[in-house]
């Protein structure tokens, strides 16, 4: 039985749920979800999980995430993004230098607007349903993080490359208008490539056509499912605190071999006595325990 994560190289044109539909094919695996939407048009990193895994498909969308793109001045667009109509047109007149300050002034926490054309559900309707059908809505904004933010490229006097590591639920494709907008000469985005998601990266991620020629020996390309948290401290249990873990239980720090402090709301990797991944905790200061997050296996 397959049990991991295998990174994903989305061409464009295809959407996640069509990698996903691919992979389940050439796998012949049902157990199989995607961590987080990639826009049809963008291009890169997205990691799968296979079987027993894909109970840890949240945590991956969680995770932190590189993208490059091309920012294009002078229009904003419906979809905020190059495929979509032009809502208007304005003149460029800024130099690298503005664009270089205005830029950087994105980096750290950061109030987006998601755009329509997005997954997210407004009272239950997905807004680029309600988008396809002339409608906007008032969308919640919502605080995102971008922790850096830098420009790669210089094509021409409207288009310039940025490369963004930013948290969870940020929209590039908004990050782009926002800069725009805060030159006072519009913008949307162009080319969307990303470049990572937690642990995964281009240089560990694999077309369709290469998961196809290697479908009958896929096992060493699977990785790990405490890859996903290897940012996180691990604990191993000890003999005394088997029992408890087996069922789920809290972990007292004397349950633990090696254990270090813990600040409260840490996730903690839990390996059983074979030193497998089997759980995640987190503690909680208040208890002085570690109580259960997620439980992944016990064999």
């Amino acid at each position: 039985m397959l049990n991991g994560i295998i990174s994903i190289y989305k061409k464009r044109g295809f959407t996640s749920h069509d990698v996903v539909a691919k992979s389940r094919g050439i796998l012949r695996e049902r157990r199989i979800g995607h961590t987080g939407t990639l826009d049809p048009e963008a291009e890169g990193v997205l990691p799968i999980c296979i079987g027993p895994a894909t109970k840890a498909v949240n945590y991956l969308a969680d995770a932190d995430k590189c993208y490059e793109a091309e920012v294009i001045l002078g229009a904003t667009t419906t979809t905020e993004d190059a495929t979509g109509e032009v809502l208007e047109v304005y003149e460029v007149n800024v130099t690298k230098e503005q664009i270089e300050e205005v830029v950087a002034s994105f980096i750290g926490p950061y109030i987006q607007t998601p755009p329509m054309y997005s997954a997210i559900k407004v009272n239950g309707v997905r807004l680029y349903e309600l988008a396809r059908q002339g409608i906007v809505v008032e969308r919640p904004s919502r605080e995102v993080t971008i922790y850096s933010c830098d420009i790669i490229e210089w094509i021409d006097e409207k288009r310039f490359r940025i490369r963004v590591k930013c948290s969870k639920g940020t929209y590039i494709r908004t990050l782009c208008t926002d800069i725009g907008r805060a030159l006072g000469c519009g913008a949307h985005m162009g080319y969307l490539l990303r470049t990572q998601v937690g642990a995964f990266t281009l240089e560990n991620s694999m077309t369709l056509e290469v998961l196809e020629a290697h479908k009958e020996q896929i096992e060493p390309y699977i990785y790990d499912l405490d890859t996903l948290f290897a940012h996180l401290p691990k604990a191993q249990i000890k003999a005394e605190g088997r029992k408890y873990l087996a069922n789920g239980n809290p972990l007292a720090m004397g349950h633990l071999k090696d254990a270090q402090g813990f600040e409260a709301g840490m996730f903690i990797r839990i390996y059983n006595e074979q030193d497998k991944f089997v759980a995640l905790y987190k503690w909680n200061e208040k208890r002085k325990l570690l109580e259960v997050e997620k439980m992944f296996s016990l064999s």
